[in-house]
């Protein structure tokens, strides 16, 4: 079994996915042990707490330096012993010492052909350069923001008529079947 905790920041849409991916033994044996949140009130942990996987709060308000934070936020998931960490929408640029204590085994997804449009306003940068196609990418987290390695690409195309809202509903319909089937290919260590 591989362990996976996922960190959040909010409705929590992308963990469903995976929830109910989980539920219906898709994870390629990986099991949601803990998701974390930097926010009380991110209504991504009521989905969790629903499906009966634990949950824990640590507000970044409640310490001085980021690094702090991420240290407390590191021994906490470490109680867990995960073998993957998911960031699905946790909002937080995390410090070196994070990237670093989990290097290789923490994924993101973003919603960009990366190495396409790293960071944000993704929507609107594809359809202001006049792109044919957009999508989402898992990859591996690095120290460098959106850099690390692509794991699985999947892509829409930009409509005539796309806004970056009605690019945004498309792009994060594909990324609840692109993550879980990322999540999947690394529990069957189909990739490294």
């Amino acid at each position: 079994m591989t362990r996976i905790v996922v960190l959040i920041s909010g409705h929590g849409s992308n963990l469903q996915a995976l929830i109910d991916a989980q539920q219906r033994d898709e994870l390629g044996g990986g099991h949601i042990v803990a998701v974390f949140s930097n926010r009380a009130e991110a209504y991504g942990l009521k989905r969790a707490q629903q499906a009966n996987i634990p949950t824990e709060h640590l507000s970044h308000h409640d310490f001085a330096e980021r690094e702090a934070f991420d240290t407390a936020l590191m021994k906490r998931i470490d109680n867990y012993q995960p073998d993957l960490i998911v960031l699905a929408g946790f909002m937080r640029i995390l410090t070196p010492a994070f990237v670093q204590h989990y290097a290789g085994k923490m994924v993101n997804i973003h919603p960009s052909l990366l190495p396409k449009y790293p960071g944000m306003r993704t929507h609107a940068r594809a359809i202001e350069a006049g792109d044919q196609e957009h999508g989402a990418s898992v990859h591996y987290v690095t120290e460098g923001v959106d850099e690390g390695p692509v794991i699985l690409q999947g892509r829409v195309p930009i409509l005539a008529d796309d806004t970056p809202d009605t690019l945004q509903q498309r792009v994060h319909a594909l990324e609840h079947q692109l993550y879980p089937r990322a999540v999947r290919m690394i529990c069957e260590q189909h990739i490294a």
